[in-house]
C-alpha cells in the first residue's frame, strides 16, 4: 500500500515536472516568435522596405536615399545640433512662406477659406498608450536577448562563439582606425541602396560564391574545434 501511494506521488511529481518545463519552453517559444516578429531583420524584410532598397519605384527610392545620404554627409560635416537647427529653420521657413502667402491670396481674392493647414492641425497626434505600451515591451525583449547573449559571450560559455568575438572586435580595431561612425554609416547607407538590385541581378552566381565560402568555414571551424582540449569539447558537447 505504501509502495503504490509513493509511486503514485513520484508519478504525480514528474507528471508536474514535466508540465512545468513544457510551459517554461512554450513560453520561451513564444518569446523567441514575438522577438523574431518585431525584430529589426523583420523590419528589413518588411515589404515596404524591401520595395525601397529593391528600387521597386525608382523615384521614391531616390528621394529616401538623397535624403538619407545628404543627412548622413551633413552630419560629418557639421555637427548634431547645427544640422538638426537647420532642418527646422528650413522647415520653418516653408510653412511660414506658405502661410503668408495663402493669407495674401485669400486677402486679394476676398475668400475665406480659413487656416492653409487646417486639416494637419485637425489630425490626431498624440501616442495611444497601448501603442507606447507595445513598443516599450518590443524594446525590452531586444535588451533583455542583448544581455543574455552579451553574458553568454564575456563568460566564455561557448569558446567558439567568444573566439568568433574576439575576432570581430580585433578587426573593428582596424576599421576604426579608419573610418569614424558617420563615415560607417554612410557606407551602410549606399550599400543598403545598391546590394539589393544587384544581388537580384546576379542571384545565382553569388549564391554559389557564399555557399562555397560558407562550407569552407564552417570547415575550418570544425577542424578548430577538434583541436580544442577535451575538457572544453566536454562543456560544449553538454
Amino acid at each position: 500500500m505504501a509502495d503504490s501511494m509513493t509511486q503514485s506521488a513520484q508519478i504525480s511529481s514528474s507528471q508536474g515536472l514535466t508540465d512545468g518545463q513544457n510551459s517554461v519552453a512554450a513560453k520561451d517559444s513564444k518569446m523567441s516568435d514575438s522577438f523574431l516578429s518585431s525584430s529589426p531583420v523583420s523590419l528589413i524584410q518588411s515589404p515596404e522596405v524591401k520595395d525601397l532598397v529593391h528600387w521597386r519605384d525608382p523615384k521614391k527610392s531616390g528621394v529616401v536615399f538623397g535624403l538619407s545620404l545628404l543627412t548622413l554627409l551633413s552630419l560629418a560635416a557639421f555637427s548634431v545640433i547645427s544640422v538638426v537647427s537647420y532642418l527646422l529653420l528650413a522647415l520653418l521657413c516653408v510653412t511660414i512662406s506658405f502661410r503668408i502667402y495663402k493669407a495674401v491670396v485669400q486677402a486679394v481674392q476676398k475668400s475665406d477659406d480659413g487656416h492653409p493647414f487646417k486639416a494637419l492641425m485637425e489630425k490626431d497626434v498624440s501616442v495611444p498608450p497601448e501603442t507606447f505600451r507595445k513598443h516599450v515591451d518590443a524594446c525590452l525583449t531586444h535588451i533583455n536577448r542583448l544581455l543574455k547573449q552579451l553574458r553568454k559571450l564575456f563568460l566564455v560559455e561557448d569558446l567558439i562563439d567568444s573566439l568568433k568575438l574576439a575576432v570581430v572586435m580585433w578587426l573593428l580595431t582596424y576599421v576604426g582606425a579608419v573610418f569614424n561612425g558617420i563615415t560607417i554609416l554612410i557606407l551602410a547607407d549606399i550599400l543598403l541602396f545598391a546590394i539589393p538590385p544587384f544581388y537580384e541581378k546576379n542571384k545565382t552566381q553569388i549564391d554559389h560564391y557564399m555557399e562555397i565560402a560558407r562550407t569552407q568555414v564552417n570547415t575550418t571551424m570544425a577542424k578548430l574545434q577538434e583541436k580544442l582540449p577535451g575538457a572544453i569539447k566536454r562543456t560544449k558537447a553538454e
